[in-house]
């Protein structure tokens, strides 16, 4: 059964670089989609792709996330959270540099799937270790910044790539991917402290780890939370892979163009991310969850609009910035309902959370291309399938989740800021 007594305080040897390293491990996730999709047209036609074939680089990557978390979530429960990032990291920095040199489509879809499961390591620590530390308000508000966080390398990645499109190819692309691999390893070798300490680690091999994911499966809320959190993640990753072919195949803009406007929606993921966060705390998490997926449902059904009327491309980029801003708005409060009751087995309810974020959008993502390159009318419906599906799954959250209990004061936040109640 779930428990909402409190996480324990920071151990003592978590050093005052550790909240930035689990923040900094957010960044596989959006890194790896967002760098190399201004030239995912230009990969088309180098590699002699059909465009459904190249956007399985884009699936694959995200089943990739999706499986690592499912396998290094459980993992770490048993043996910690240092060893399988370290072993993590590293396999990402590897699969980066495969990726680069990659001579065929096919073969690059394989690369891209082995570097979404190392990826995926370090977001189910990044959650889990977050879990081992804080509880109550200070778990809200990290999960707000590791979604603020996503948000502003989801702008770095595509900014960053339409820049270095400028001087080199998607090969290039890969090779600096390697290089912030190589980055985070360094960050996590000299900064990151284990965060669960051996008398609070699960034992039992796989028969247990079954078990845990058969408790979790059973908590009516868990499952509720990670189903919505699914569905908006599916709509997301629809845009994800689909934006790039729509505002610069069907609208014309260029790379440069495309990272601008992909830049504006994740300020719009930031922003509202971080106001979540705070709403969430202070107000209501069902509350906030519903008003995130009525912005999701704006967003998706102006998209389909201007798929089926051809409205101009402003209409595009505003709705696109409201579905991204909605996701955002869901992201705190379904994260916090997934993991607050489970400090015991953290990193086993963040990889089934993140399984589900991953492999629903891993789902979706190829049916934008279904229909070829030349309408966005796909996109539209993908979007609202994944956004009506997430507002069914709400029915399985009960009201009294709208407030995490605090029988105990919360753990100190290394995140405390000043203006924090």
């Amino acid at each position: 059964m779930p428990t909402t007594a409190p996480a324990p305080n920071p151990p003592t040897s978590a050093g005052r670089l550790l909240p930035a390293v689990l923040l900094l491990l957010t960044v596989f996730g959006p890194i790896s989609m967002d760098l190399y999709l201004p030239l995912l047209p230009a990969l088309t036609l180098e590699l002699g792709a059909a465009t459904s074939m190249a956007q399985l680089t884009v699936t694959a990557c995200l089943l990739g996330l999706a499986l690592g978390q499912l396998i290094a979530g459980p993992l770490s429960d048993r043996f910690g959270r240092r060893g399988p990032l370290l072993v993590g990291v590293i396999a990402y920095v590897v699969m980066s540099a495969w990726c680069a040199i990659a001579p065929s489509v096919e073969l690059l879809i394989g690369a891209r799937l082995l570097q979404g499961i190392a990826g995926g390591v370090g977001l189910v620590i990044a959650q889990a270790a977050g879990r081992d530390l804080y509880s109550g308000g200070a778990l809200i508000r990290y999960f707000g910044r590791l979604t603020v966080l996503s948000g502003l390398a989801a702008i770095v990645g595509p900014l960053a790539g339409g820049l270095l499109a400028t001087v080199t190819d998607w090969r290039g692309l890969f090779l600096f991917l390697t290089a912030i691999g190589v980055a985070i390893l360094l960050a996590v070798c000299f900064a990151f402290s284990e965060t669960l300490p051996r008398d609070r680690r699960v034992t039992g091999g796989f028969a247990h780890s079954a078990q845990g994911y058969g408790t979790l499966l059973r908590d009516r809320r868990f499952v509720g939370a990670v189903l919505v959190s699914g569905f908006v993640s599916a709509a997301l990753f629809a845009y994800l892979a689909g934006a790039t072919y729509v505002l610069q195949g069907i609208y014309g803009l260029s790379p440069q163009q495309y990272a601008l406007a992909f830049g504006l929606n994740s300020a719009g993921f930031m922003v509202f991310g971080w106001l979540a966060a705070r709403s969430a705390d202070r107000w209501s998490l069902h509350g906030t969850l519903v008003a995130g997926l009525a912005m999701c449902a704006l967003g998706a059904l102006g998209l389909l609009a201007a798929a089926v009327a051809a409205l101009p491309v402003g209409v595009v980029i505003v709705s696109l910035l409201v579905l991204v801003s909605g996701v955002a708005v869901t992201t705190p409060p379904t994260t916090t309902i997934a993991l607050a009751g489970y400090p015991q087995m953290a990193g086993t309810a963040s990889s089934l959370l993140g399984m589900a974020r991953f492999g629903f959008g891993g789902a979706a993502a190829p049916l934008v291309g279904i229909a070829g390159a030349g309408t966005m009318l796909p996109l539209g419906i993908v979007t609202v399938a994944g956004i009506a599906l997430a507002a069914a799954s709400v029915a399985l959250l009960a009201t009294r989740t709208s407030k995490i209990t605090r029988p105990h004061p919360a753990p100190a936040d290394a995140f405390a800021t000043a203006d924090e109640h």
